[in-house]
């Protein structure tokens, strides 16, 4: 693991698991455009909300004051 990065570990899995989910994601989307499957597409477009909204949920998080 980091070396000391002080934050809650469910915190790094969601950041990790948001980056991996908009790579699939973005990989899925243009695999589906490209051959033309609708289907791919979709679960590809999913796939990058889902990463942006967990990496959005983070942010909100990280920057929330210190009361």
């Amino acid at each position: 693991m980091a070396a000391s990065t002080g934050e809650n570990p469910a915190l790094l899995i969601k950041k990790l698991a948001g980056v991996l989910l908009l790579i699939l994601g973005l990989l899925l989307t243009a695999t589906g455009v490209s051959l033309s499957y609708d289907g791919l597409t979709a679960i590809g477009a999913f796939l990058l909300v889902v990463g942006l909204v967990l990496l959005i949920l983070k942010i909100v998080r990280r920057n929330q004051p210190l009361n």
